[in-house]
């Protein structure tokens, strides 16, 4: 009997890891665009109205019998305006508030293992050594773990991308540890560290260092953490680089199963 020339055609991790962040790269360019689409509809319309109300008054009072009471109510138009911009702006960030979020009660153990084989996908695209330690008895947390699950990927990715020392091989450690009141996650890496000049700046909008970056995977992950009544922040690693962390409270003082 002939032997079949079939071949095994699916993809090698390596490649899924690849397709993964270009497709990621894709998801944020385009959240970014929808951002300032929504951005530009909300507010185009009271600045160019307050533009053209601001320059009718100038010619108002500018004439030689100054119109001061019609140049009031083309005040009150402004102010009018303005409101308008603002409550554009409310609903703008409403967006990142975590009012439709999906909670429930769950261990941040699981929301961290689910993640494991696409981490180990990106750990060997980068050729990173990953390693995770998660302590017993954790109590649960009351998070929409999707979204706690983007945060924990953006801290991730960073350190796999974080700026090394010549030579050394990425090494990323993520822990997950805490006590009755709040559960931590946190990501190390074993890079150069974070520049003084970009410290105060990290969580910032469109704030970043990567040549592709969009500046806005640190801020939405604040806005997640905060959303969740939660904190985050970061220091500097034992021995070198970075070490980033986020903490949830914990719910009801329960031990998540």
């Amino acid at each position: 009997m002939a032997k079949s020339d079939e071949h095994d055609s699916s993809p090698a991790p390596t490649q899924i890891g690849g397709l993964f962040e270009q497709l990621l790269q894709i998801a944020r360019i385009s959240a970014l665009e929808e951002l300032a689409s929504g951005i530009a509809h909300e507010l185009n319309q009271p600045i160019g109205a307050i533009t053209t109300f601001a320059q009718t008054g100038e010619r108002m009072l500018g004439l030689p019998k100054p119109l001061v009471g019609e140049t009031r109510e083309i005040l009150h138009h402004i102010g009018n305006e303005a409101l308008k911009a603002g409550g554009g702006i409310h609903r703008i960030r409403a967006l990142f508030r975590g009012e439709d979020m999906e909670k429930s009660d769950c261990a941040i153990a699981d929301v961290v293992t689910e993640l494991r084989p696409l981490l180990n996908l990106l750990a060997q695209r980068s050729g990173a050594r990953l390693d995770i330690r998660i302590a017993p008895d954790l109590p649960a947390v009351h998070v929409d773990r999707l979204r706690i699950q983007h945060v924990l990927i953006t801290l991730v990715q960073n350190a796999f991308e974080a700026p090394r020392p010549s030579g050394a091989p990425p090494h990323v450690l993520i822990e997950v540890g805490g006590d009755k009141y709040a559960v931590v996650t946190s990501v190390s890496d074993n890079g150069g560290g974070i520049p003084a000049d970009a410290r105060d700046h990290l969580f910032r909008p469109f704030f970043t260092s990567k040549r592709n970056g969009t500046g806005l995977g640190l801020a939405s992950s604040r806005a997640i953490v905060e959303a969740h009544e939660g904190t985050i922040g970061f220091e500097d690693a034992a021995g070198g680089g970075a070490r980033f962390w986020f903490r949830l409270p914990a719910h009801s003082g329960e031990n998540a199963t």
